[in-house]
């Protein structure tokens, strides 16, 4: 498992707990509106938000959720990595309906899924580079196949790409319940931030918050930790909500568990027929 996903590999660092910090905001928002799909998006590469969406989906799954995370960048492959996985076939096979040996090939959803080291967690990696990313998320489809995985996961994270070069979060952030924004320390314009933000809200799409990544920690605090740094805003209501709630997300656990295995083994198996 690559280091990088520090919410499985050290759990009890201090930008674990940044994370679950993050993740009980998220789920004290989702006591006004239920939230269950998020997209995470950036401004340009390399302000983390692969880092962000692998990690705060780490931190859900060990909550007993069913969390579906969905590489929704087509252009470049980045969770394939992280998790170790094929990237093909993927979302733009199964948006397409064209497998990874370019054969038009209509296949159900949930034979895209990958289970993953993480209980409870699964991933759809990108997939083979398609002529036409931006196209294929604008189709009906997508929201379609949206709606069949919310029938299955509690939680649907999607990486998504950087708003400023490309469209494709734009349009995802129209059909997703809230999007987070990740921006760099000292590196992420704010023009460029204000423009994604715009891009976002012109389209009618919901923004939760910006998470500032890379900030500078000091060496005592994390010790044994990476040289990441993700901060996000606390409070006590939140930490609370966390508390009271984490008994009766674990006892509803087991029973979804069962339930999503029963049908992905299905779904694997009818396929073999």
């Amino acid at each position: 498992m690559k280091k990088e996903l520090i919410a499985q590999r050290n759990p009890k660092s201090p930008i674990s707990e940044m994370f679950r910090t993050l993740r009980t905001n998220i789920q004290f928002m989702g006591t006004q509106k239920h939230i269950k799909t998020i997209l995470v998006t950036s401004t340009m590469p390399g302000e983390g938000k692969s880092w962000v969406s692998s990690n705060l989906a780490i931190t859900f799954a060990q909550t007993g959720k069913k969390v579906l995370l969905i590489d929704a960048d087509m252009r470049k492959v980045r969770l394939a990595q992280l998790f170790q996985i094929n990237r093909a076939p993927g979302l733009s096979n199964l948006l397409s309906g064209i497998d990874e040996n370019g054969i038009n090939k209509e296949v159900e959803p949930l034979k895209y899924i990958n289970r993953t080291e993480i209980e409870n967690l699964f991933v759809i990696p990108s997939g083979n580079i398609p002529p036409n990313p931006a196209e294929l998320l604008e189709t009906e489809r997508t929201t379609e196949i949206l709606n069949i995985f919310k029938e299955i996961f509690d939680v649907i994270i999607l990486d998504g790409t950087p708003g400023i070069l490309v469209t494709d979060a734009i349009i995802l952030s129209r059909i997703v319940d809230t999007t987070l924004i990740v921006a760099a320390h000292k590196s992420t314009q704010k023009d460029d931030l204000l423009k994604v933000k715009r891009l976002i809200e012109n389209v009618g799409g919901k923004i939760a918050g910006v998470i500032l990544n890379k900030t500078p920690i000091r060496a005592k605090q994390y010790i044994n930790s990476y040289y990441y740094g993700t901060k996000t805003e606390t409070n006590n209501r939140s930490r609370r909500y966390e508390r009271d709630n984490t008994s009766n997300t674990n006892s509803i656990s087991e029973a979804k568990q069962k339930e999503i295995l029963a049908q992905l083994d299905e779904y694997k198996n009818r396929g073999n027929n």
